[in-house]
């Protein structure tokens, strides 16, 4: 049955391909200075130049672009290199809200950027190394960051953030010990770092790389356990995850489509699995909010909702909470509003959450280009 279900995965995410279309440079647009100032940052993933694209958004949760910025790098495609997931992960894009700064990978060029976030323009931008190939997805926590090179081995490399750049952690790279090309395969690059909400463990998804969620524990100097705790994940290719406010692991598991919570045991160890499809293909991507979980299920072109009980049991809301356009990867929450980018289609489409965790449509941002990942908001 597992690989039956890896099967269909593959078939669904591989036949999400779209003409690349061209992206114009809005330049700088009209900007906005206020408390309280809401604002979503776009990765436009693009091969010869990767950017970010700014957008206000307005009390009725529509956005407007304020700006697009240079991350100084190159975006990157995992192989095959048509699927709606050009990065292969989640978490792509991150803002840390303590320190101001918005930090973005760029993986044709193996480099990270950081810019400065001043309202809804981005200044002083940064460009370091990302200690490894094809790196894919950003963890925060305070003053530390690490970074997942999904490509060859697969990476996480530590680093302090100094002022409004990052500086590399001296002897805090880790190998996962995968074995991928750079770049990587978009089913077997590694999906997802993060930490946990205390900060002391540090995780990882290995997708269909063994379906493992690797559990570093984080010393008090910024670096990790020598290795990882190797968990295998419930059901196949474990992808993107969340916490619960009980502090349970939500992972997201592409193989058969199903939300899973996992408590975290102090050694590193997985246990007392609670899983629920969606019935949907390819669950990838997951964000908590408002009590709500939502996920975007790319080989279906549409949003599931769930709600997990105390005891970490999901229950499935709604297994059609939405439908996208074409290739719904990863998501991003503002206030009461849910954006969802679409890899295919090179779209933003917006949403309302409402009180009883149904969604209501309110626009489409259109006009990016096909391949973009990471999405993040202020």
């Amino acid at each position: 049955m597992r690989h039956a279900a890896l099967f269909v995965f593959v078939a669904a995410v591989a036949a999400l391909a779209g003409a690349q279309a061209a992206y114009p440079d809005h330049g700088h647009g009209r900007h906005h200075h206020g408390r309280g100032q809401s604002v979503v940052f776009v990765q436009t993933n693009e091969p010869a130049g990767n950017r970010i694209v700014v957008y206000d958004r307005a009390g009725d949760g529509t956005l407007s672009q304020a700006g697009t910025y240079s991350t100084g790098g190159n975006g990157g495609t995992a192989t095959p290199g048509t699927e709606s997931d050009r990065l292969a992960s989640q978490g792509s894009l991150a803002y840390d809200a303590r320190h101001g700064l918005l930090i973005a990978v760029n993986a044709g060029s193996d480099t990270v950027t950081t810019f400065k976030v001043n309202g809804d323009r981005l200044q002083g931008s940064r460009v370091v190394s990302s200690g490894g190939q094809f790196p894919a997805s950003i963890a925060v926590h305070g003053r530390l960051v690490y970074v997942l090179n999904s490509g060859g081995p697969g990476i996480v490399q530590g680093f302090w953030i100094r002022g409004h750049q990052l500086r590399k952690i001296a002897g805090s790279a880790r190998s996962l010990g995968l074995a991928n090309g750079n770049p990587p395969n978009f089913l077997t690059a590694p999906g997802q770092v993060g930490f946990t909400p205390g900060g002391h463990k540090l995780i990882v998804t290995t997708k269909a790389s063994g379906s493992h969620i690797d559990v570093f524990r984080v010393r008090a100097d910024g670096t990790l356990s020598s290795t990882p705790v190797m968990n295998s994940s419930e059901t196949p290719v474990p992808f993107a995850f969340t916490f619960t406010p009980q502090g349970r692991l939500a992972s997201g598991e592409a193989g058969t489509s199903s939300l899973t919570t996992y408590a975290l045991n102090g050694d590193g160890t997985l246990a007392d699995p609670r899983s629920a499809s969606d019935g949907q293909t390819a669950l990838c991507w997951i964000v908590r909010a408002r009590g709500f979980y939502y996920v975007s299920n790319t080989g279906s072109n549409d949003l599931s909702s769930f709600q997990v009980g105390a005891d970490g049991q999901p229950t499935l809301l709604a297994a059609m909470a939405a439908t996208t356009h074409m290739g719904p990867i990863d998501l991003t929450v503002s206030g009461r509003y849910l954006y969802v980018q679409t890899g295919t289609a090179g779209t933003v489409d917006e949403f309302r959450i409402n009180g009883d965790g149904s969604l209501t449509s309110i626009g489409t941002v259109s006009g990016l280009p096909v391949g973009q990942e990471g999405i993040a908001s202020s």
